[in-house]
């Protein structure tokens, strides 16, 4: 069956109920790279429960988890996560209980034989009082599902990198079972762990989730910027440009103006962009 964009826009769900316990908060730090200095009582405030335990502001990505149907038309395994958008309303707790309205804001036809765009939006609040706590939105691309006669609008423009060399630079190695890891987050795509899914996708071996490679730049400026200070962050959107493998070391470039951070994150060993375009707004 052909892609069914009126069906898609029309989605939406609200009041979704999410819960998330310390537990978590520290099984996702480990899994973004926290952990590998024992020793540091700054990364060890992330990944022990506690009343003084504190979370990641990019775990808001897998803390209300979008509901998707797959009889839609589109080809669901060939879907793509293109770019990722998170606005805090306020710092997240390591313990919360959530509720989640869940949308699709728009779809974007690239042609025939070319790709499907999908926007989605998240907002989520507490439940305990109703108080907005993040908006996600998420840019995905159904590969070969383009050419349903849906709109063609121009897509906006991704943020710009600057064009000068880096004012700091982060290096963080990834571990061979970092998809592993990630994969208790609750993201169960057998791309990120059989070898036999990864060639369908393309891909000569397992890749990395992109969202825990966007959980690997959070922690970079987390550490190089914000002393480890979760609060600081209000704001983190990023491109997905390229595939991480489990094993290797990626690089974060960050070029900060003020309270605006551009960044980007590299595989030097392949000389490869793995993330873009990446924007964080500091709290100030």
């Amino acid at each position: 069956m052909p892609l069914d964009a009126d069906r898609l826009n029309s989605l939406a769900r609200k009041d979704l109920p999410f819960s998330w316990r310390a537990e978590q908060s520290g099984w996702y730090a480990l899994s973004v790279g926290f952990g590998r200095s024992p020793d540091n009582a700054a990364e060890l405030e992330y990944l022990l429960a506690g009343a003084s335990q504190r979370a990641l502001p990019s775990m808001a990505t897998v803390m209300a988890v979008n509901v998707f149907e797959q009889d839609y038309g589109w080809q669901y395994e060939q879907m793509l996560h293109a770019e990722q958008f998170l606005r805090l309303h306020r710092p997240l707790r390591a313990s919360e209980d959530l509720l989640a309205d869940f949308a699709i804001d728009r779809v974007h036809d690239k042609g025939v034989n070319r790709a499907a765009v999908l926007v989605t939006r998240t907002d989520v609040r507490r439940a305990s009082d109703g108080s907005p706590l993040f908006t996600l939105g998420s840019t995905l691309f159904a590969r070969g599902d383009g050419g349903f006669d849906g709109p063609k609008d121009p897509l906006p423009e991704p943020h710009a990198i600057p064009d000068r060399s880096p004012d700091l630079t982060h290096r963080s190695p990834t571990r061979p079972e970092q998809a592993l890891l990630f994969r208790i987050n609750g993201d169960h795509n057998p791309l990120h762990v059989r070898t036999d899914a990864a060639r369908v996708a393309g891909f000569a071996r397992p890749i990395l989730h992109g969202l825990c490679t966007y959980g690997f730049a959070c922690r970079a400026i987390l550490e190089t910027i914000c002393e480890f200070d979760h609060t600081l962050i209000g704001e983190f959107n990023a491109r997905f440009s390229g595939p991480v493998y489990p094993g290797e070391l990626i690089t974060t470039l960050m070029w900060q103006e003020g309270e605006e951070v551009s960044f980007q994150c590299r595989v030097d060993a392949r000389d490869a962009v793995v993330l873009d375009n990446g924007f964080c707004r500091l709290v100030v």
